[in-house]
């Protein structure tokens, strides 16, 4: 559950700490008080996307912080794959830049969002207004009976088969081309592989070849060069050079070695130098003497540094590039001569894909149609404890072709009044109705998901008088097995609230500011009342909300 939750400047909220019960918790106060901002803040922490413009103006950047507690076994598991250690408490820290950039921390150990997503849907469900306009597509039908059959594992097995399907059709369709555009696609294949396999290309080519050149170009300064270094080593003419000054110097030291240690350890090293020196010597000489200028070879590389640039433009950039082109064409050249086996091959395999994903399809059929069933019946009671008495909700199977969910379509269709025939919800439902009827939805499925916490976002939207009410017992009684947080404007909903937090705003010498207040009951009386009857609020008005307070506290037992 959602036991504690911190926001720093997000909005017009500076400075908020909220404390949540494991019961029923609901949000209430004027429109534009800040109470969507606290939902902003908890789907903040739950890994969805935010913006730099939640920032608070003025302020560098925000923070989130939640507290949860008794979290289950299944956030537990998915910590320990993230390497995060967790004991009773799971505390999660979402920091916003004005960059627009965010950190996020879970137990202190940094995660990327999609790993906070991951986490925040094992914690916590959001039901807002816009959920209600779900059930006006099919497609989320049939998603709800799945999950109240708890088909996920066999999706995932029947979208791995129905994948595999798709695949050998497409390539069974590019073997049973036209003949003529396969011979056509060869002759294409065979020009390639042939320029390719006739250039033999070697990775790192061009660039020794480009050293060479470079080389060629200018070879009167290299050779000039490395005569005068030859010169400066062994001597010439003019000098006795590097290594003879050497030689002289430790002939020098030599005839003085005797008479002190040091000295005799200098005459060795010079004279280790001397050889090292007519070594370098010898070496540059080599150097010299391997320097060929042939203008032919000079042509040759030129000629083969063109052929590889040509083959680049045609084939790619670098020379793994190009080797790997000649290896596709060579697999898609011998996929095409050997099209007749393997087309043999994959009409086999599509025969048994078939199968396999009929199999499952119709294994996922009878469990939707099963459990299909059981859903109507719950959620007919769920809507008849809302104030819905002469409710028909049922779900309608049809067959359709395969696709990526099986071959089935799921309608939920409904009739609000006696002696109406249920139609899509589309068609005949209000805006109360729906409301109701996705929370129906929604508790229902509830008995078949184990995160603790459900937040209902203002689902109350089109709800007045006795329906209300009844959607407040509702909440209430959901209450008892996990933790209910509501952002309403009913008193008829809010009075059932084991705690009630009013969002407040005001204006500070000219800044806006929102304070979150947890009501006792004096408070929750006061607040029921402006609910009913505005800011004027009598005596009258205060002992009514008295009256709906304390009906709801005996109807919560």
């Amino acid at each position: 559950m959602l036991a504690q939750l911190k926001i720093e400047n997000i909005a017009i909220i500076e400075n908020a700490r909220i404390t949540l019960s494991d019961g029923f918790n609901v949000l209430t106060g004027e429109t534009g008080a800040g109470k969507s901002i606290i939902i902003d803040s908890i789907n903040a922490i739950l890994g969805e996307r935010t913006s730099k413009e939640l920032i608070r103006n003025g302020a560098s950047e925000a923070n989130v912080t939640a507290v949860f507690t008794d979290c289950g076994d299944r956030v537990t598991e998915l910590l320990k794959e993230y390497d995060i250690d967790c004991d009773s408490e799971v505390i999660v820290k979402r920091r916003i830049s004005a960059d627009g950039r965010s950190t996020c921390r879970v137990n202190g150990e940094p995660v990327s969002v999609s790993m906070l997503k991951s986490i925040g849907n094992l914690l916590v469900n959001i039901h807002g207004q816009h959920d209600s306009q779900a059930l006006f597509n099919a497609d989320n039908h049939l998603r709800y009976i799945d999950i109240m059959a708890d088909n996920g594992d066999l999706l995932e097995r029947y979208s791995e088969i129905f994948r595999k399907l798709n695949a050998i059709k497409r390539e069974l369709q590019e073997l049973q081309t036209d003949e003529a555009e396969k011979m056509q696609k060869l002759d294409m294949l065979n020009y390639r592989i042939e320029e390719l396999s006739a250039a033999d290309i070697k990775i790192g080519e061009r660039d020794e070849l480009n050293k060479k050149l470079s080389l060629y170009r200018n070879i009167e300064n290299v050779m000039n060069s490395l005569q005068g270094a030859y010169a400066a080593l062994s001597g010439d003419e003019e000098s006795v050079g590097a290594a003879g000054l050497l030689s002289a110097a430790a002939g020098c030291l030599d005839d003085v070695s005797d008479t002190n240690e040091r000295l005799s350890e200098l005459t060795e090293l010079i004279n280790t130098a001397a050889i090292e020196m007519r070594e370098y010597a010898f070496e540059i000489r080599e150097q010299a003497e391997s320097l060929d200028a042939d203008p032919k070879e000079m042509e040759r590389a030129q000629e083969r540094l063109d052929l590889l640039y040509r083959l680049s433009k045609k084939y790619g950039d670098t020379e793994e590039q190009m080797i790997e082109y000649l290896q596709k064409a060579q697999e898609e050249k011998d996929r095409i001569t050997s099209s007749e086996e393997r087309e043999a091959q994959l009409l086999q395999e599509l025969q048994e894909y078939k199968k396999a994903a009929l199999s499952t399809a119709t294994e996922l059929r009878e469990r939707r149609i099963k459990v299909s069933e059981v859903f109507s019946q719950k959620v007919c009671e769920e809507l008849k404890a809302l104030d819905m008495p002469n409710v028909r909700f049922t779900v309608e199977a049809s067959e359709t072709p395969l696709s990526q969910t099986g071959f089935d379509k799921m309608e939920f269709l409904v009739s609000a009044n006696a002696g109406e025939t249920p139609k899509p919800i589309i068609k005949i439902a209000s805006g109360g109705e729906l409301s109701r009827i996705m929370l129906a939805v929604k508790n229902v499925l509830s008995e078949n998901d184990d995160v603790s916490t459900l937040i209902f976002d203002e689902i109350d939207s089109g709800v007045s008088g006795r329906a209300a009410q009844k959607i407040g017992m509702k909440l209430s009684e959901v209450s008892k097995s996990h933790q209910v947080i509501c952002v309403t404007h009913l008193s008829q909903i809010a009075a059932y609230a084991d705690v009630h937090l009013l969002i407040e705003k005001s204006v500070i010498n000219g800044n806006t500011y929102t304070a979150v207040t947890q009501l006792d009951f004096e408070g929750r009386k006061h607040e029921i009342a402006r609910i009913n009857a505005g800011s004027d609020i009598t005596e009258l008005q205060l002992k009514n909300a008295e009256e709906i307070l304390l009906k709801a506290r005996g109807g919560n037992g």
